[in-house]
């Protein structure tokens, strides 16, 4: 992001006081066609900030906000999102940031012989940011302790394309969780359920549209495949 000050160079870990007066106009390429990159803050040029971010937006019947993603340490996702939050309600930006999540899915795990479901982030360092994008909502969320930056082409925040969202929410609201697999083909598991409970053998391999793992299980000094659910086998 390049913000302009004719006086001195703007300090992106400026106090809530300060504001920066210019932002370039959202990137049109979208986020999953490039690498992400983080959005540096330098010294924009004047021909750079001559445009208002404020002309870029749509029309009033169109939804002028779109999501965005914020970088912040892998660990830190809800510290984030509670000082976010915080900063939208002391600043007076809830017309302008309108929500901010942390994607997460329920995934089923096998640990020590027993089934258990957790809640695991489907972007680890990573938040969603719905908001309008001008000078102020940039400043607001850009300085927020814990984030390290937008994620976008260049020096542009790159908003998600609307299909990339839908496919996001999808993933949050699916009925079934998922099902964590921690072993791989080669590996050496043992069966936890089922007429071959506590047998161990090699996985030989793994069907995940059926959620089926093919096991070759030593009967008499045979190799014999057994094919089990995921649920049923856990690494040994």
């Amino acid at each position: 992001m390049d913000v302009k000050n004719s006086e001195d160079n703007l300090d992106i870990e400026a106090n809530d006081e300060e504001k920066p007066e210019a932002l370039d106009a959202p990137a049109s390429s979208s986020l999953t066609d490039s690498a992400e990159t983080t959005v540096d803050t330098g010294l924009a040029s004047d021909q750079e900030t001559s445009s208002s971010l404020e002309d870029k937006l749509p029309d009033d019947e169109e939804d002028p906000s779109d999501w965005f993603v914020i970088h912040c340490y892998s660990g830190y996702e809800n510290k984030v999102r509670h000082n976010l939050e915080q900063r939208i309600e002391t600043m007076g930006m809830k017309d302008m940031i309108f929500d901010v999540i942390i994607p997460t899915q329920e995934e089923v795990e096998v640990k020590d012989g027993k089934r258990r479901t957790i809640e695991r982030r489907v972007f680890p360092g990573y938040v969603l940011v719905n908001l309008i994008l001008t000078e102020e909502s940039w400043f607001v969320v850009r300085n927020t302790p814990g984030v390290t930056g937008f994620v976008g082409m260049g020096n542009l925040p790159t908003p998600l394309r609307p299909e990339e969202v839908a496919q996001i929410i999808k993933r949050m609201e699916a009925d079934s969780p998922m099902i964590n697999v921690t072993f791989k083909v080669g590996e050496r598991v043992r069966i936890v359920d089922g007429p071959f409970n506590d047998f161990r053998g090699l996985v030989k391999d793994i069907d995940m549209d059926r959620t089926k793992v093919r096991v070759l299980v030593s009967f008499f000094g045979r190799e014999t495949p057994v094919e089990l659910d995921f649920l049923q086998v856990e690494k040994a």
